[in-house]
């Protein structure tokens, strides 16, 4: 039988199939091939030349350090402040000098009085130091149990810088500030609405509310309401130095209040973060030596004039050589020595720091600022007196002379003649004392309402103060007088273990008034 024949393709399928096999192999070679060029280039030669140049670069900074000098600087610290002049020093060549001996670099960061900011940034990390008003610092803080900053020193107290004014012929006096049409015009959070607080309540503006405030976000702000306004405005302006001597300059305006009237209200306060001052307790004892070094080579009125002019060209503020003259009377910048006596550190009449956040608290509490503090050591979380006292105990000093502590001027006693002669200032708003039944002992609740009047009356320092003791008709109207005047005298002698001065105080009676009571009255010389 026949063999059949294959078929006729069967050879021509076969090389088919051997060449597209190899056709395969091919493209799968060129893609591994490259894969791996492009490993090659992409990957392995830029590592190399990172290797490479990190070798290199690595040996150049081993080059330049070995041939490099040792940074005087230990420190680069970021400083929270605005452009009043009572922080010239912090912004003065004279402290970055004496920082830069301590290896400290300072840079400032002027955030325009914006507080807010000021205190988030000390929160978040980004600033160490900041300059804060007392007043500022409590309503930042005052709602956080554990605030970012605390206070390590005081810089100044305005007694002066700051003021209300108005035009002379729509507000001659500060009575004529009481009606509800008036609006006080100022930044809001700072010491200008401290300020006005402060007279809003302690001369019984009690027409005044809430709409009354009216706030405007920079000093600046405030001068162009009044550069817009007319003498017959309702408006009052409430600033600070150097824009209340730019508005003195128009006669027609007039100092109503300033910060003179007032003590431990109006006070600027060193404060720096608690995380950094944890971590670098000597470097900030440095910068509080820094500080008053380079305050104190300012200690005379003519280097301190030209420091201010200095500052207000860098800080581009209008500035004559009569308003820095007036500044510097307006200003006290603390020295070493009254850091000590604020914080308890030396014997001196000055308002302890604790008393100082005290008072201004009780201002904010009654404006509805902030909410009453509910624990006896409700103040002391916002200072830190350890880097003063450790000043103390090294005996520091910023220079051969020595330093004063200022004091307040004291009154001088007067004669019973002199006494009925004074001017009545008015009543203090004085909540009634309560006396045990039919005796002239306090009660624990006098005694905290005399403690308040007590912060009261030295933040008024040049005031009198007239107790009167007022008796009841009912009853022997002899042991009443006698009642009310041992009532007074009660109430005197508490006030004197305050540390009221005697000759401030004189104890009247009354007279048969209709009821038992004790009513303040504080007065002055006459002009």
């Amino acid at each position: 039988m026949p063999k059949l024949a294959p078929p006729r393709n069967q050879h021509a399928v076969s090389d088919s199939s051997t060449k597209g096999k190899i056709v395969l192999l091919a493209l799968t070679w060129l893609v591994l091939l490259a894969i791996g060029v492009g490993i090659w280039r992409w990957i392995i030669v830029p590592k190399k030349n990172q290797q490479q140049e990190q070798a290199t670069r690595q040996q150049a900074d081993q080059t330049l350090a070995a041939t490099s000098g040792t940074s005087r600087y230990r420190y680069e610290l970021n400083l929270g402040l605005d452009n009043f002049s009572g922080y010239a020093v912090l912004r003065s060549d004279e402290f970055r000098k004496q920082l830069a001996d301590r290896g400290i670099r300072i840079n400032n960061v002027d955030d325009g009085a914006n507080y807010t900011q000021r205190a988030a940034e000390l929160e978040n990390g980004k600033l160490q130091l900041a300059a804060f008003p007392a007043d500022a610092l409590l309503k930042q803080f005052s709602g956080k149990e554990y605030p970012a900053g605390t206070i390590v020193g005081i810089i100044d107290e305005t007694r002066g810088a700051d003021a209300m004014l108005a035009y002379k012929t729509k507000f001659p006096d500060v009575d004529k500030l009481n009606r509800p049409e008036v609006r006080f015009v100022l930044v809001g959070d700072s010491p200008s609405e401290t300020l006005a607080r402060v007279v809003m309540q302690d001369f019984g503006l009690d027409q005044s509310n809430t709409a009354s405030i009216q706030n405007v976000a920079s000093p600046e702000a405030v001068l162009a309401k009044y550069r817009a306004a007319t003498p017959q405005t309702d408006e009052v302006y409430v600033t600070w130095e150097p824009y209340v001597s730019q508005m003195l300059a128009n006669d027609q305006l007039h100092v109503l209040v300033d910060s003179s009237r007032f003590t431990g209200y109006i006070v600027d306060t060193l404060v720096v973060s608690r995380d950094f001052l944890l971590k670098n307790g000597p470097a900030v004892e440095s910068i509080l030596e820094a500080y008053f070094t380079a305050l104190y080579n300012f200690r005379e009125e003519e280097a301190m004039i030209k420091l201010l002019l200095q500052d207000a060209k860098e800080t581009k503020q209008e500035l004559t050589e009569a308003q820095a003259k007036r500044l510097v009377q307006g200003i006290q910048w603390k020295n070493t020595q009254e850091n000590l006596a604020h914080f308890g550190k030396r014997a001196g009449a000055l308002v302890h720091i604790e008393d100082i956040l005290g008072r201004i608290s009780n201002v904010l509490v009654k404006a509805g600022t902030i909410d009453e503090p509910n624990n006896a050591n409700r103040f002391t979380k916002y200072f830190y007196d350890r880097p003063l006292e450790s000043l103390l105990n090294k005996s520091f000093h910023p220079g051969l002379a020595n330093e004063t502590i200022r004091e307040e001027n004291k009154l001088k006693a007067l004669t019973d003649a002199q006494w009925g002669k004074l001017t009545t200032v008015g009543t203090l708003s004085v909540p009634e004392l309560v006396f045990v039944r039919g005796s002239p002992n306090l009660t624990d609740a006098s005694k905290r309402t005399l403690d308040d009047l007590g912060q009261k009356l030295q933040a008024w320092p040049q005031y009198y103060l007239i107790i009167r003791g007022n008796a009841s008709q009912a009853g022997d109207m002899q042991a009443n007088l006698k009642l009310a005047a041992q009532r007074g005298d009660a109430a005197m002698k508490y006030l004197l273990g305050l540390g009221i001065p005697t000759e401030r105080m004189q104890v009247s009676t009354e007279g048969i008034t209709g009821q038992t009571r004790v009513t303040f009255v504080v007065g002055q010389v006459p002009y």
